[in-house]
This record gives structure tokens, sequence and C-alpha cells, in this order.
């Protein structure tokens, strides 16, 4: 079997791992595959075929693993999904807010609310901040006592 094609199997072995895995190193190692069967295909021997790929190898797992994991961590950072995201953010009173229901502005949108305390009331204008969601109901609080 030529010396080229064992590289191109190794590199395609690598990366197929690397689908397995995903944390890059093994992608890397396949392309040091991919530069031992460059050496290999233009009639190097076998020393430098594995002299290609260390450096090769170590050239990907130095300068472009930290990269591209930098890319992948700031592509999908851990956030909030649906409304955990609305945790903390303050609203304008639409609708006086009491314990048994009220309204508040969202940005554009409107929400039903109800006051954290069943004897605390906010009048419309106010500024409150949500402190969790019950459902559809946002539950909210004075934004003052909470900064």
């Amino acid at each position: 079997m030529d010396p080229w094609l064992v590289w191109l199997i190794a590199s395609g072995l690598f990366v197929a791992g690397e689908l397995a895995g995903g944390d890059l190193f093994l992608l890397m190692l396949g392309g040091g595959a991919l530069g031992g069967m460059t050496v290999a295909l233009l009639g190097g021997p076998v020393v430098l075929q594995l002299a290609a790929f260390i450096v090769v190898s170590a050239l990907l797992l130095a300068l472009v693993r930290p990269l591209a994991k930098r890319h992948l961590l700031d592509r999908t950072p851990e956030q909030l999904d649906g409304v955990a995201r609305l945790i903390g953010r303050t609203a304008r009173v639409s609708q006086a807010v009491d314990g048994h229901g009220g309204r508040i502005l969202l940005g554009a949108d409107e929400w039903t609310a109800r006051s954290q305390y069943g004897g605390e009331t906010f009048p419309v204008g106010a500024t409150v901040r949500i402190l969790q969601v019950d459902g559809a109901t946002a539950v909210v609080g004075d934004a003052l006592e909470l900064e």
C-alpha cells in the first residue's frame, strides 16, 4: 500500500474519532496526517513524513486549536433560555400591580404580573423588577430595593 494512502486513512480515522470526542485534538492530528501525506506524495522518506506529521500537528495544536475552541465557545455561550432570561430585568407598570394581578410593560411586550408579597402594590408608571416567572405571570418586586 502506498504511504500517502496510509496517511490519508490515518487522517480520516482521526477526523472520525474527533466526531466522537469533539475536543478538536484529534482533528488537529488529522491535519498533521495530511502533512505527512503531502510529504509522502512528494516522495519524501518515512522519517521526513513522520517529522511533517509531528510539526504540522504541533503547530495546529498550538495555534489553530485555541482559536477554534475560543470561537466555538463564543458562538455558544452559556446563556439562559426562555423566560429565565427575564429574571432581574426591570419593567414599567401599565396597570396597577398587587398580590392578585396587574400588567407590566417589558420593552414592547405586555405581561400579566403580580407582586411578590400580598400587601405590596405598585401604581401605574412605577418601575418594578421581575423576580420570577410563574407560568405566564411575572412576579415583581420593588426595583429600588434590590439595587
